[in-house]
């Protein structure tokens, strides 16, 4: 994520200035160009450090917590073990788990990604002066709908994956171990 972020950071840069400034340019090819004659390479890299500060916490979440949700939910809300489920109730809880996962990763990246596009918006500028402009509250401004945004997205990435890897029979990890609670409770019904 690290590398890939400054390769990611110069068309971000380009993005924003698209997004937020009427008439500034409409495409790749004659924004780069623009913000190389005003700005320099400064003008593609300001926004990098609080890109990192984006993605990094953002890619750590959605596996950290995809993966521990996935555990959640077979030992506390699907009434049997993974292993006995159908592919397509496989399948619905790798897209849940995703879907909580890209919620966290929301919250956790929004306030860069709001300085991320406070900063590209404008020549000039810096981390501290973005965010002491956005204030607190204007940090979090738009949350709810990058939650929904972000959680779509990433469960449907998961389930895509999880698709791929179930169409073609590859390998998935082991399911978490049934909590004895739940074992006891399908002995007591086959007795």
């Amino acid at each position: 994520e690290f590398f890939a972020d400054i390769f990611l950071c110069p068309m971000e840069s380009v993005k924003v200035r698209i997004q937020t400034t009427p008439g500034w340019s409409t495409t790749l090819r004659e924004g780069a160009p623009r913000i190389m004659k005003e700005e320099g390479i400064r003008g593609f890299y300001k926004g990098l450090v609080p890109l990192w500060s984006r993605q990094i916490p953002y890619t750590m979440m959605k596996f950290a917590c995809f993966e521990r949700t996935v555990e959640m939910l077979y030992k506390y809300v699907v009434p049997k073990p993974r292993s006995d489920c159908t592919k397509a109730e496989q399948l619905a809880v790798t897209f849940v788990a995703g879907y909580i996962a890209g919620e966290f990763c929301a919250i956790v990246s929004h306030p860069a990604d709001s300085i991320v596009s406070k900063l590209n918006a404008s020549e000039g500028g810096t981390v501290v002066s973005a965010a002491k402009e956005l204030g607190m509250a204007g940090m979090w401004k738009g949350l709810g709908p990058r939650i929904i945004m972000i959680g779509t997205l990433t469960a449907l990435q998961w389930f895509i994956y999880d698709s791929v890897k179930v169409s073609f029979r590859l390998p998935r990890p082991p399911p978490p171990e049934m909590p004895e609670s739940l074992k006891r409770k399908l002995a007591a019904q086959q007795a």
